[in-house]
Parts: C-alpha cells; sequence; structure tokens
C-alpha cells in the first residue's frame, strides 16, 4: 500500500478519522476532508505526517458540487493520482420526522450529500483509475441497506443510501474489468467518541441494544475498509457489508398518539 493515494472524505473526525489513520498506518499518502472542523484536521494532519507519509487537509462540502470538484483537483495536484476514495461524508438528521416535516432545503442536502456527491466524485476519480488499471472506492450505507426496507422517520436518508446501494453494484459491474472494485460498509449504531475507539477500547464496555453485547468502535469499520483496499482483495467487489454486531437500526418504532 506504500504510495497509494487514499481520499476520505468527512475525516476530521469520527470514523473518517480512524479510517485515515488506519491506511497511513498501511503506507498510504492521505487526504483529509472537513467542512467545518478545520483545526481537528490540520491536528490530524500532523500526526499523520509523523507517521511518515504525505497528508494534505482539503476544506471541501461534497454536497455542493463546485467543492466536489475542487476537492478531486486540489488532491490530484498535491498528491498525484487518487488511488483509493472513501466517501465517508453524509448528513444524517438524527431527530425522527415524518417526510413531510423536512423542508425542501432539507431534503436536498440529504440526497446530495449521501447519493449525488459520492457519486460525482466517483465520476473524478475514475478516469485515473482506469489509466493505471487499479482503484479502490468504498461507499458509506446503514445497517440491512441492502434490503432496501422501509425506514420510517429516516425517509430521505433511507432513499439516499438506499440509491447508493445499487449505484456500487452497478460501478463495481462496469468497472471490475479495469481492477477498480467498489464495495460499501455498513457501520452499525456506532456513536460519540467510540467512532475513534479501538476495538480493545471498547471491549471492556456493555452494550444492551448490541447483539454481540459490545458498542461498535471506529477500529471495527476502519479494518474492513483496510482489508478492502489492499491489492489481494481484487476478487471482491459490488459487495455491501453491515458491520453492526448484529445490530438492526431499522427497529420497530411506534409512534405516540397525540
Amino acid at each position: 500500500m506504500k504510495g497509494k493515494v487514499a481520499l476520505i472524505t468527512g475525516s476530521a473526525k469520527g470514523l473518517g478519522k480512524r479510517t485515515a489513520l488506519t491506511l497511513a498506518e498501511q503506507g498510504c499518502d492521505i487526504a483529509l476532508n472537513y467542512v467545518h472542523s478545520e483545526a481537528e484536521a490540520y491536528t490530524l494532519q500532523e500526526q499523520i505526517e509523523r507517521m511518515g507519509v504525505r497528508c494534505i487537509a482539503v476544506q471541501a462540502d461534497i454536497s455542493v458540487f463546485e467543492d466536489n470538484e475542487k476537492l478531486a483537483r486540489t488532491v490530484q495536484e498535491a498528491l498525484g493520482s487518487i488511488d483509493i476514495l472513501v466517501n465517508n461524508a453524509g448528513p444524517f438528521i438524527r431527530e425522527r420526522r415524518r417526510f413531510s416535516e423536512y423542508t425542501k432545503e432539507e431534503i436536498l442536502a440529504l440526497i446530495n450529500g449521501n447519493l449525488v456527491g459520492a457519486m460525482l466524485l466517483d465520476h473524478h476519480v475514475l478516469e485515473g483509475m482506469r489509466s493505471r488499471g487499479w482503484g479502490r472506492i468504498i461507499h458509506f450505507g446503514f445497517g440491512h441497506a441492502g434490503e432496501s426496507r422501509a425506514w420510517p422517520h429516516r425517509a430521505v436518508y433511507a432513499a439516499a443510501k438506499t440509491g447508493l446501494v445499487s449505484f456500487t453494484k452497478t460501478l463495481a459491474v462496469e468497472e471490475a474489468a479495469f481492477g477498480i472494485t467498489v464495495n460499501m460498509v455498513c457501520p452499525g449504531d456506532i456513536r460519540g467518541d467510540n467512532k475513534e475507539k479501538s476495538i480493545e477500547e471498547v471491549s471492556g464496555l456493555e452494550d444492551g441494544e448490541t447483539p454481540r453485547g459490545r458498542p461498535g468502535s471506529g477500529e471495527d469499520v476502519a479494518r474492513v475498509i483496510s482489508f478492502l483496499c489492499q491489492p489481494g482483495s481484487d476478487f471482491i467487489t459490488g459487495n455491501i457489508m453491515d458491520i453492526s454486531g448484529g445490530l438492526d437500526p431499522i427497529r420497530p418504532w411506534i409512534e405516540p398518539r397525540s
């Protein structure tokens, strides 16, 4: 993996940060991306550079199409080719709402941030990956996204991610002959500081909702991404992988009668 360039969107904090550190440990040069977390991004950049690899931090909102193009161009000018693209960034509204309660602006932001932005960023990197005969694209989904089940009160987010499921599978088939793999990872309900923790750090903790019995960690997700990016993982493509400890995020929820 030494010398490969990895762009991870939304990587100043959380799962993106843990993924960036994991790929840097494998020898990849890293392009970090942030929207508002500038201080965290530059602190992480310094940490990664001390690991002996190149690293840059680029401000861009992937839901804004002009930012999307600027991000890809800036990374290519600074580091060269983009060999690995991890589409981690994606807006999410935790508050439960019926679809009718979303504003038009919120609907567009969720669709653009979780589906269209990822598609456009993929489009930017494909030419270079094809020319080198090698590439790894990782999308982020949610548990059971591949089943396209109803997810009441998450209508827009779920529609965007299940659309990304179909795109993941289609792109994987179209690009397989060029040495490019395309997969989706679907984390469980990993919250707060756990997104940046190791498996060892969460092993002694209890989680009553997750069948595994412990909460998920950033390492749980990052180690799968790292495996999918390995040169020997070229036969694994078009897969939707739940990393959830057995948790079903689409748990029944009965809205109280008013």
